[in-house]
This record gives structure tokens, sequence and C-alpha cells, in this order.
């Protein structure tokens, strides 16, 4: 991460984190970030090809030329660049993962610049990740001058930091994916009859010393 408004916002999120997968949309309190707040945004995602902007900073707004509430994240990008992202997506929601985008973008003007944007899940209602926090801010160059319409998108590279070395174990079932998995180093596999079973010690399960 090379922008300033990515690490600290990585330093946040990974702190309400408090390693699990990601942390709920509700704990995500902006006060914390109001420094960065115009250039952070918040993506729903309704379907495996729609990652909608919820919010947007001003910044990016002005840096766009354009409200980009409402918006689909994967539009404005050519079709290999477009799928490259859509798996970039999808591995960070699946794995609990941070995205680390980089691209340029180009005005009707000719004017070109190159953004870092950063890509943290988050939980809302349910066990999955379906919203992404996320900010985008300009490097190289801390010059900044409003974009007539910015609609030209290049990748420039993409990359997945682990927060925690590795990524985050998973539990799917029945397609659904349960990011919160139970305690398990103390659990013992016992098999019966062909049947698994995992025991964890603990109540009548564990001797007092005063069984007879």
């Amino acid at each position: 991460m090379k922008s300033k408004t990515s690490q600290l916002l990585f330093t946040y999120w990974n702190e309400v984190r408090n390693g699990r997968l990601a942390p709920r949309r509700f704990e995500i309190e902006p006060s914390r970030i109001t420094p960065i707040l115009p250039e952070t945004f918040i993506l729903e995602r309704l379907d495996a090809d729609t990652y909608r902007f919820r919010l947007a900073g001003t910044r990016i707004c002005e840096d766009f030329g354009t409200e980009l509430r409402g918006t689909n994240f994967l539009d404005g990008w050519s079709q290999d660049d477009h799928i490259t992202l859509n798996r970039h997506l999808r591995a960070i929601a699946q794995q609990g993962g941070v995205g680390v985008v980089t691209f340029e973008a180009a005005a009707i003007s000719g004017e070109c610049a190159t953004f870092e944007c950063i890509l943290l899940p988050l939980v809302h209602t349910r066990d999955t990740v379906d919203r992404f926090l996320g900010a985008l801010s300009r490097v190289g160059s801390v010059e900044h001058q409003q974009a007539a319409g910015r609609f030209r998108r290049h990748l420039v590279g993409t990359e997945v930091i682990w927060p925690d070395g590795k990524p985050h174990s998973v539990v799917v079932s029945q397609h659904r994916q349960v990011p919160f998995l139970p305690h398990v180093r103390n659990a013992r596999i016992v098999r019966v009859d062909r049947r698994q079973f995992r025991v964890y010690e603990g109540g009548l399960g564990k001797s007092t010393g005063d069984d007879v």
C-alpha cells in the first residue's frame, strides 16, 4: 500500500476486525476515520456482477466528475479488467483478504492520473461478506484537479494481502459461507461405524476425580 489513506483505513479495519474474517458493517464508526472520509466508499454486492456504491466520498466524486452513489464499481472497465476485478472481489469475500488495486484513469480532456484502491470485506446482516469498505486516492502526485468525466480506466496491478499471513479459514455449507467458526482447538475426532464426530471436552465428558 503506497497511499497514506489506504494505510490508515486498513489499520482501522484490522483493529475492528479483531482476528475475524471481517468486521460487521455497524461496527464501522465514521468518526474514527474523519480525516479520510472524502476518499472512502462502501460497496454492496447485489449479485455476482454488481457491486453498487452505497456511499462515495466527495473527493472521489470530484476526481471522477460525477456522483458515484448507485453506480456499479465494475462498470467502466475493459472486459479483461472487469473479469479480473470480479475474481479479485470474490477471493476477498471468501478468504478474508484485503484487495489493493492500482489503475490509471483518463479524462476526456486527456488528463491521466494513477489511483490506488483498497477493498476491505464487511459482514452486514447475514454471516456473509456482502459489503466492502474501501478507499480510493491518487498516488504519484500530490496535485488534485477535478476531472470533467473520467471514463477510461485501465488496471495496472492487483494484490491480495492476508492480514493473518494466510487466507482465513472458511466453512462452506449448502453454498452458504459461514465466516465465524467455532473454537475447535480442544476438539477431538471420534469415528464410530463409519461416522465421524467432533467431541469437545467439558461438562460430563470431563472427569473431576469423584467418578465411581
